[in-house]
């Protein structure tokens, strides 16, 4: 069980990214006084776990209903998380786990951002809804695992409506490098584990048995 906290709680703080999350939210709520800021951040966090816990309830009736395996999953999900790494490692922004430049074009014309670009797709993006289904999927029906799942889930959520709340103090103190290091570092060990990811599918498929 704490193997599962451990690698869900990771897979969810890299995919989600936090400290992206709050640095995006600074320049997007420039305009905006601090009682503003708060509202939209929970609003937005609230959103976001919405989106997210949906996927984790409902996503292996979704895979069950579309026909895909879970050695299917698996794999897809550890390419994504891969590419995924491979921009975080490089300081590349593809849009998997921030906004690209038209959605950042719009949301700078937008009054309130709490839902987009917000909630989706800076927390819920792409990366966090499959990697909610994955890490569910993989608990394979044991409720103690899938609630360590969904603990880890809330937990990393938890800590992004903190740091947007606090978004401004955290990034004075961390710094550009401070914040490009420990993203890096993240980024090696999600790469590792997409890794594994992808072993587990193809394992799991049957192709090379």
């Amino acid at each position: 069980m704490w193997e599962t906290a451990l690698v869900a709680f990771t897979t969810f703080f890299v995919t989600i990214g936090p400290m992206d999350v709050s640095a995006l939210f600074v320049a997007l709520t420039s305009k905006n006084t601090p009682t503003e800021r708060r509202r939209i951040a929970f609003k937005g966090v609230i959103m976001a776990t919405g989106i997210l816990m949906s996927f984790a309830l409902f996503g292996q009736a979704l895979l069950d209903w579309l026909g895909i395996s879970l050695a299917a999953l698996r794999t897809a999900g550890g390419i994504l998380l891969m590419l995924l790494s491979i921009e975080m490692v490089f300081a590349r922004h593809s849009g998997g786990t921030s906004t690209t430049q038209d959605e950042n074009l719009e949301a700078q014309q937008r009054e309130d951002i709490s839902v987009f670009p917000l909630a989706t797709p800076l927390i819920a993006g792409p990366g966090a809804m499959g990697a909610v289904v994955l890490l569910v999927a993989d608990t394979q029906g044991d409720w103690g695992l899938r609630l360590t799942v969904i603990g880890a889930l809330l937990l990393v959520l938890g800590i992004t409506l903190l740091l947007l709340i606090m978004a401004t103090g955290v990034q004075k103190f961390l710094g550009t490098t401070g914040t490009n290091v420990l993203t890096r570092i993240f980024g090696v060990l999600l790469s590792a584990l997409a890794v594994q990811f992808i072993f587990d599918g193809l394992s799991g498929s049957g192709l090379f048995q």
